[in-house]
């Protein structure tokens, strides 16, 4: 990758390019110094979360981590499953795109909705929603 492809200028000197990264450096060195133990955790792969979904939509994402957190007392009980529940049943963008095209044609998703899934299934593929549903998802025990 050339440097004109990271947006980056020629007319940056070698001194200049030393200059920043003894900078970087130095705030390096002194985050450690002041958040010795938050430094150290930040080093390891011990604390790591993985995002596994992405969720364009705010209050979507809260509706179904509240079903996540309630699941457990009352399994699914008047569960609506919404678009990306659908999307995660898709084996492929082609199913995908279908139910993203069959939930805007029924106007049960906005068209803004449905170009925000549609772009994000684009540039981050059917998976970006979640891992796949299996057919027994909703009727498996815990």
């Amino acid at each position: 990758m050339g440097i004109e492809q990271l947006g980056l200028s020629k007319q940056r000197s070698l001194e200049e390019w030393t200059e920043m990264r003894r900078n970087m450096e130095f705030e390096k060195k002194r985050f450690r110094k002041m958040f010795p133990s938050l430094a150290e955790e930040m080093g390891t792969d011990e604390n790591r979360v993985r995002i596994s979904s992405v969720r364009s939509d705010v209050a979507v994402g809260e509706r179904a981590v509240g079903v996540a957190a309630s699941a457990s007392a009352k399994r699914f009980d008047n569960y609506m499953p919404d678009a990306v529940d659908f999307i995660r049943r898709c084996d492929n963008e082609r199913q995908a795109e279908e139910i993203i095209d069959f939930l805007e044609k029924r106007q049960e998703i906005t068209r803004e909705y449905a170009l925000r899934l549609r772009r994000q299934l684009r540039t981050k593929g059917v998976r970006s929603f979640g891992p796949k549903k299996q057919d027994d998802y909703y009727s498996r025990a815990e």
